[in-house]
């Protein structure tokens, strides 16, 4: 019998395939023991948004065997490398997979007798939660709350750091997102690259610090991360379609709140919402808002931030200038994305962007996500520099 997330599949003494854990998600279509094999899918989760996140572990093998996995689904379930742990902490990339139609087969030395399996490196909960204490304990600056409770009941960890005293008559204004879509992993470690960055000693961590009220959400949709499901176009919405006056999802309400609060006390400066884009996008890259919209400030800052994206996210995930407008030939809802509302919502001066980071190439790593977080991280410093040089007084 098939096996979904939340169950085990054993067939007699052997493999055990299980995803009974926080952001689980396997259905077991054929576990062949003589084969030493798992054909299995995505767990569905119906009206959860896509089915394109799998998480699971494998106990029962004999330390040095080579386990073959197959994956059946869409090009978003498919990545050429599968993710790898043999303690669920630490995660690398299987060799590539050999790839089929709607099919992709992995060939797995395991050097023990248990490992996990994923579409890429997973991020929970737990992980936004360690994070943000090892900040709050190493910044005197940093302070965790929770941007709300969902829907599910679940609290939303969120981090604030506020200047000691700002460099200018009042602070610029930060705010900085990941995981509106759940099965963006990728994207919650680029996140947690920047929080460990911005809460270290470096000298430039510092004096973003001290010019900037910067706030980070590092996972958006906490039901659907903990249950293991897509996330993307979800009923009644996407996340990412649902900044509008009356959203459906409580972060979202909560995220809105807070950034129109933060566009009164600061002056606000910039918005980064963080995903992981599609399969054939080997580079990253931002989505900005329609250039025939910005303000002429807008548009000389968006170009200020791009440059000096441009300048610090260098190494294996590099941004080379790469950018595309989601406005109304890109989605019906463009209004309702986040950076759009964000633009119409915070006084005309600052950028909105998303930003999105490769996850279908051999550099997309836990270690090469934090390396493009620090590098963000700088680039935010260096923008900000720029805009206090130039004397910046609008809200």
């Amino acid at each position: 019998m098939p096996a979904s997330a939340g169950l085990a599949l054993a067939a007699g003494p052997g493999l055990v395939v299980s995803a009974d854990f926080p952001g689980g998600s396997v259905h077991v279509d054929n576990l062949d023991q003589e084969a030493r094999a798992v054909h299995f899918r995505p767990a569905d989760h119906p009206e959860r948004g896509w089915r394109c996140w799998w998480y699971f572990k494998v106990t029962g093998t004999e330390p040095g065997e080579t386990l073959t996995l197959a994956v059946t689904g869409d090009g978003f379930a498919l990545p050429d490398r599968a993710a790898f742990s043999l303690d669920d902490v630490t995660w690398n990339h299987t060799a590539p997979g050999r790839r089929e139609k709607g099919k992709v087969t992995y060939a797995v030395r395991v050097d023990a007798r248990e490992a996990w399996l994923a579409w890429g490196p997973p991020y929970l909960p737990r992980h936004a939660g360690e994070l943000i204490a090892r900040a709050e304990k190493a910044c005197p600056h940093a302070k965790a709350f929770d941007l709300c409770r969902t829907r599910e009941d679940r609290p939303v960890p969120a981090l604030r750091f506020s200047p000691r005293r700002a460099a200018e008559a009042r602070p610029f204004g930060v705010w900085i997102q990941a995981r509106q879509h759940a099965w963006e992993s990728g994207s919650s470690w680029v996140c947690h690259g920047l929080v460990e960055w911005l809460a270290s000693s470096d000298p430039r961590a510092e004096a973003l610090r001290e010019r900037a009220a910067v706030t980070v959400v590092p996972i958006m949709d906490i039901d659907n991360v903990v249950r293991g499901a897509g996330g993307k176009n979800q009923k009644p919405q996407d996340h990412n379609r649902d900044w509008t006056d009356r959203p459906h999802w409580r972060s979202v309400a909560a995220a809105q709140q807070r950034i129109g609060d933060m566009a009164e006390a600061t002056r606000f400066a910039l918005f980064v919402d963080l995903h992981n884009p599609g399969p054939g996008d080997r580079e990253p890259f931002f989505y900005t808002c329609p250039r025939n919209l910005l303000t002429p400030l807008q548009h000389t800052r968006l170009d200020a931030f791009l440059a000096a994206a441009g300048a610090e996210i260098s190494g294996p995930l590099a941004f080379t200038g790469r950018t595309r407008e989601s406005g109304a030939n890109y989605d019906r809802d463009w209004k309702a994305i986040s950076k759009n509302w964000v633009h119409q919502h915070t006084g005309g001066a600052g950028v909105a962007v998303t930003f999105e980071t490769s996850w279908n190439t051999p550099n997309s790593t836990q270690e090469n996500y934090r390396q493009v977080g620090r590098r963000l991280g700088l680039a935010v410093e260096r923008y900000l520099c720029g805009l206090a040089g130039a004397g910046a007084t609008a809200r």
